[in-house]
Order: structure tokens, then C-alpha cells, then sequence
């Protein structure tokens, strides 16, 4: 028999770093016995396994990540078998490789029911820490300090979490196995503790019983479901937790109360920030000439969008043309430039169009919303795509500019053109490259955005997609032509 000494009850590295030699020299997993350092041993134990010095063969024993990922968890279950069973389910992985996929399997129930465990103790240590002021708040940073009792050996897959949550504060997480400390710079683990190693309450924990109380909603309770994901064990170190038997009892009476209560008038705010959203607020232009209808649009405030764009951006070309261009909205370089189709989406289409015979001067371009929507990045402002109740409120203007310009074709580029136009969503590639007949009202080619062939990974795709675009737009030529045909005949 075999004794192998792992350095503490965690210790993934040291657990996989022996089982591959294990593996390599062909030890069966009944002939390895795991211990811990510092553990007593059994009374006729071996001297601990000293592996090689010599490293592994690049044909050495090999597991699939899946593995991998759950056995660096389920290191940290209790089971006092699981580096045994670990050890057994990597030994099996030699002779199959699709072992884990065997969910009859003793062993890999073992290790995915372990894993669930081990994942619901993080969930838990996530949800229920509650820290507790050290130190008085003052001008160097605050130190506060919490108790927690988890199922499992977990701290050390929690830990980051409260790291990346509270970067800028001092903070000591104690459990009865180990510690963690973080303080602005470094995440440090040591020896467990004791309850007493954290202070018993602080004032926030009253801000927070109240809140607590204030959130409860007696009309929704459903104590089953309540103590599912709130276990009963985790009660007594949660500040709020003797709160919750007297509002479980009072909870029917609560609710009843509630019922009783008389209707609250609406606040008159939602009413007015409810027309500012949809674009009621503003009056009605009773501009009629194409200057007035320009004049009203570069103040246009109907939606939000004009708050963070530099300016509206209205449609270019000749108010009497045959062909009219909708495409999204305007983009980065038209919101500074104030034309539309002037970046990158803009010039591919400008050479698509000379291939496809038209002529981006004798068409008239606009979009389907008239400012940039976008999320600041860093010192970049990205793209982001208008929502239906954007599109429908800037539709007004799409419906001047239409009525303005009556051409004899209307080109929408993309969804968001697409339901500027139509009134509704529709799905591209369902109506892509036909034309479509509005009854009292112009025809209508839907096709992508430029845009969208921009971001196409794939250069093969990218140049297909392309051609696509193209023979959609030779469509319009040809129905253009078409109908100059009749008219003149």
C-alpha cells in the first residue's frame, strides 16, 4: 500500500501532481491511501510517497477539462473518500474516455451530485456573509469582519467574489476550517477561527433589519420556497433572521390589510415622464415647406436619444427622387458631421450602389431614427440599436420625409428600417430582396444594413454576403427601370 500526503485539505495542485505520476507508474487506485499533512495516519501507515524526480513523458496520463474543473471543486467537499474516488475516476478516464458521460456510474454520480453541492455552498456563502463593522468610519479605509459557517471547505472559491465586490474597503471573512483577508492589495488565507473573532452586531445591522422588514411582502409569501433558498441553518448568523418568524405569522394578516387599503391617485409625474418617452409631449409642427421641416427637426426632443447626440440628423438629396434609402440611425461620424452615411457602413454602401448601377446622388438617404444611440466606452462612443418605441416615436419624421420626397421605391436597410417603415417587426431574411407593395403607399425592398456585412467574421461569408447585397440592390434598379418603362409608355 501506498501512502500519499497531501499539504492541506484542499490541495488540488499537490492531489493532481501525484495522481499523474501515480498514473504514469501504473499504481492502482486500491493500492493508494490519500492523507492530509499533520493528520494522524492509520497505525501501520507507510512512508509518505516520494514521487520521481523525473517529470512525466508529453505522453503522460491525460483527462478532459470537464474533469478538471469538478475535481478542483470537489476537492473542497467533505467527503473524507473524495480524493480516493477522484483519484479512481481519473484511473477510469485512461481506459475510456467518455467515463463521465457513464451517469449510471457509481462513481460519476458521486462527483456530479458533489459538484452541485459545491456550487450551492458558494451561492449560499455569496448570499448570506454579512459583515460587521470594525473600526468607526474616518478618513483611512474601513475594516469590517464577518462569521460564516459553510457546508464545505469553500472559502477559497468565495473569497474573489467579496474581492471583486468590496475593493475598497478591509475585510476578514472567518470560518471554523480558514480565513480570508483582503486589504486593497492582497487576498490572504490562514487558519480558521471562532465566532468570537468577529464583533456580535454594528448599527447598520438595524438600517438593515429595517429595510429587510420594509421588503417583505406578505402577499407573495411562500415559506417552502422562502426556506429553499434561504435554509434555516444559515438563520442564526443573519441579522434579519429573528425577524422572520413574527412576519411569517403576522403574513396573512398583513396581506388582508393590504387589501383593505384605498386606491392611491397616480402620481402625476409617471404621467408626464410617460409622454416624454413616447414623444406626446411635444406639439404638433405645422411646418409644411421641405426648410421648416429641416428647422423643426434639428430641435427635435420627442424621445430621449437627443439628450447624449450631438445633433439630429436629418436626410440629404434630392427632394424629388425616385429612390429613397432608409437605413438605422446615425452613427458616430454622421452624429458629428451631421450627414447621414458617412462612416464605414456609408462608404461600403456608396461602392455596392455603383456596382449595383445606381447612384447614391440621385437618391434620397436618411434613417429610420434621427439621433445617435450609443454607450460611452472608454473614450469611444458604441453603437447600440434603437428599441421599437424609439423607432415608432421617430416614424413621424421618417412619414414627412416620405410624403415630402414620393419616390417610386423605398430601400430599407436592416429591421430597425424596416419597421420605420412598415409599422411593425419583421424578420429580414424573411423579406430580403423582394419587393413589397404597400397598398396606397410606395413600395418597399428590404435588405441588411452595410453594417451588418462589416462585422462578418469570415471573409468568404463576408464576400458572399456581399454579392447578396448587391444583386438586392440591382433589384431596385431593375424595378426602377421597370416602372420608368410603363410610365413613359
Amino acid at each position: 500500500m501506498i501512502t500519499v500526503e497531501l499539504q492541506s485539505p484542499t490541495d488540488f495542485d499537490g492531489w493532481r501532481r501525484l495522481s499523474r505520476r501515480l498514473l504514469a507508474e501504473g499504481v492502482k487506485p486500491d493500492e493508494v491511501e490519500w492523507h492530509i499533512k499533520g493528520d494522524a495516519g492509520t497505525l501501520f501507515a507507510t512512508p509518505a510517497y516520494q514521487p520521481h524526480p523525473a517529470p512525466p513523458s508529453s505522453s503522460g496520463p491525460r483527462a478532459p477539462k470537464l474533469f478538471i474543473d469538478r475535481a478542483r471543486r470537489v476537492v473542497c467537499h467533505t467527503d473524507t473518500s473524495r480524493f480516493i474516488r477522484l483519484y479512481r475516476i481519473l484511473w477510469r478516464l485512461q481506459q475510456d474516455g467518455a467515463y463521465l458521460s457513464r451517469i449510471t456510474e457509481t462513481d460519476v454520480k458521486w462527483l456530479e451530485d458533489c459538484d452541485k453541492a459545491i456550487r450551492r455552498d458558494v451561492h449560499k456563502t455569496h448570499a448570506f456573509v454579512r459583515f460587521r463593522q470594525v473600526n468607526a468610519a474616518g478618513g483611512g479605509r474601513q475594516e469590517f469582519a464577518a462569521w460564516f459557517e459553510p457546508t464545505h471547505l469553500t472559502l477559497e472559491l468565495s473569497a474573489p467574489f467579496f474581492q471583486r465586490r468590496f475593493p475598497n474597503m478591509d475585510w476578514v471573512i472567518v470560518t471554523p476550517s480558514m480565513s480570508a483577508a483582503w486589504d486593497g492589495t492582497t487576498l490572504r488565507y490562514a487558519d480558521g477561527g471562532s465566532k468570537s473573532d468577529v464583533p456580535p452586531a454594528d448599527a447598520v445591522e438595524d438600517q438593515w433589519r429595517t429595510y429587510f422588514k420594509s421588503i417583505f411582502n406578505p402577499a407573495r409569501l411562500k415559506v417552502t420556497a422562502m426556506t429553499s433558498e434561504m435554509p434555516r441553518k444559515y438563520w442564526k448568523n443573519l441579522p434579519e433572521a429573528d425577524l422572520i418568524p413574527n412576519l411569517i405569522a403576522t403574513a396573512s394578516e398583513r396581506a388582508k390589510s393590504m387589501q383593505l387599503q384605498p386606491e392611491r391617485a397616480p402620481n402625476p409625474l409617471a404621467e408626464v415622464l410617460t409622454r416624454r418617452r413616447i414623444g406626446k409631449a411635444a406639439p404638433a409642427p405645422t411646418h409644411q415647406t421641405w426648410p421648416e421641416i429641416r428647422k423643426a427637426l434639428s430641435a427635435c426632443t420627442r424621445c430621449p436619444l437627443y439628450t447624449d447626440a450631438s445633433q439630429s440628423v436629418s436626410g440629404e438629396g434630392p427632394t424629388n427622387a425616385r429612390l429613397m434609402i432608409v437605413g438605422e440611425q446615425p452613427g458616430d461620424q454622421e452624429d458629428i458631421s451631421g450627414r447621414p452615411f458617412v462612416g464605414p457602413a456609408g462608404q461600403l454602401l456608396d461602392r455596392v450602389l455603383v456596382d449595383a448601377g445606381l447612384n447614391r446622388n440621385e437618391a434620397y438617404v436618411t434613417n429610420a431614427v434621427k439621433h445617435f444611440k450609443f454607450q460611452p466606452r472608454g473614450k469611444r462612443r458604441m453603437h447600440q440599436r434603437p428599441n421599437a418605441g424609439e423607432i415608432d416615436t421617430c416614424r413621424w419624421w421618417l412619414d414627412l420625409e416620405r410624403r415630402h420626397v414620393q419616390p417610386d421605391l423605398i430601400i430599407a436597410l436592416g429591421a430597425s428600417a424596416a419597421r420605420g417603415l412598415l409599422g411593425h417587426s419583421v424578420k429580414v431574411s424573411n423579406m430580403r430582396g423582394k419587393i413589397l407593395p404597400q397598398p396606397g403607399a410606395v413600395s418597399v425592398l428590404v435588405t441588411v444594413h452595410p453594417a451588418y456585412l462589416l462585422r462578418l467574421p469570415d471573409a468568404d461569408r463576408a464576400r458572399t454576403e456581399c454579392q447578396r447585397f448587391a444583386q438586392d440592390l440591382s433589384t431596385a434598379r431593375a424595378f426602377l427601370e421597370g416602372t420608368a418603362h410603363r410610365t413613359s409608355a
